[in-house]
């Protein structure tokens, strides 16, 4: 089959596209999937960068996001059979094989239905994203109705679900964006209010929207700038909550607001084999794909690419200033 495989630790020319042998059910309960669509996140460029997550070595595939087609089952498989249509976040960390390729083989007990309204681009760009959020806004963050959110950069892949998990939740939303085209973007997403990044910051720009309250949760899918900057905009009692290291920080004015401070990394269940966890995942990916189904949740692809040109969507995520998710037709 065909795959793109990371051949050293480097620049995106270290992805190079190769055949390489099917992988096979090797368990009772594992489902092998004609994969259709890879989603590409964030992670998968630091991975390449920085180097795989497991002590294994290279070459390795990569994409933590898949949907496909089941192509066979193994004997003691309940779920699903050939020919359902399915998506997941499984593999892509430098342990199981990832998602950058035309065939994968995981365990049925990671596996979801697809939503019938989605095509198979706009599955595979949505599991991490959507697990990321919710863990963020709902799991960490405690998210109810009537309260504010501040998420940051809400044109992003994480931020645009963000945003729709939110108003869902019947939240208040305040979002950052770094141009006027992804201000109508937010906005038409259900943003209530939007704020441009400036080199003067955004906290004040909050403040002022909540007449000097601030967000009841911040959710940062940034860094450490903008974590340090988030904690004067975030309300007295209330919780902030990042997806990144914020680094060294000088936490005085955190601890004087009593704020919880809290961390998302949706990829600990995979790394730390937490099961139930993952079973959590899988929760969220069913609930997330009946919203999609009654058009109450969406995705935008900002960009369309091929296998082939995984080296493309890795330069894209690295500029910084892409819109919606990217995603591999594999």
């Amino acid at each position: 089959m065909k795959a793109i495989m990371m051949t050293a630790i480097g620049n995106p020319d270290v992805l190079e596209l190769q055949d390489i042998a099917e992988p096979e059910i090797s368990t009772a309960t594992q489902v092998k999937v004609r994969l259709k669509a890879a989603g590409v996140n964030p992670v998968d460029t630091k991975i390449r960068r920085n180097g795989l997550l497991y002590d294994n070595p290279l070459p390795a595939v990569l994409g933590c996001d898949g949907a496909g087609e089941v192509v066979e089952t193994g004997s003691a498989v309940s779920r699903f059979k050939p020919g359902d249509k399915v998506w997941f976040c499984h593999g892509g960390l430098g342990r199981e094989q990832g998602n950058y390729a035309e065939y994968n083989v995981l365990d049925q007990r990671w596996v979801s239905l697809m939503p019938e309204t989605s095509s198979f681009t706009e599955a595979a760009a949505l599991p991490l994203v959507l697990i990321t959020a919710w863990g963020g806004l709902i799991d960490r963050g405690g998210l109810q109705s009537g309260q504010t959110v501040l998420i940051h950069a809400g044109a992003g892949g994480v931020g645009h679900v963000a945003i729709q998990l939110a108003k869902l939740k019947g939240a208040r939303v305040i979002t950052t964006v770094s141009s006027e085209q992804k201000a109508e973007f937010v906005q038409a997403l259900g943003a209530d209010e939007v704020i441009r990044y400036t080199k003067g910051g955004f906290a004040d720009a909050v403040n002022e929207l909540t007449d000097g309250k601030g967000a009841d949760l911040v959710f940062d899918t940034v860094g450490a700038e903008v974590f340090k900057q988030s904690i004067q905009a975030t309300a007295h009692f209330g919780r902030l909550v990042t997806l990144l290291d914020p680094g060294e920080l000088n936490l005085a004015e955190a601890r004087i607001r009593n704020l919880l401070i809290g961390f998302e990394l949706m990829l600990t269940p995979m790394l730390r084999d937490l099961p139930e966890a993952r079973d959590k995942h899988v929760e969220i990916l069913n609930q997330c794909a009946q919203w999609l189904e009654k058009g109450q949740l969406k995705t935008h692809i900002g960009k369309q690419l091929s296998l082939a040109e995984a080296a493309k969507a890795h330069e894209l995520i690295e500029t910084g200033h892409s819109t919606g998710k990217i995603v591999l037709i594999t």
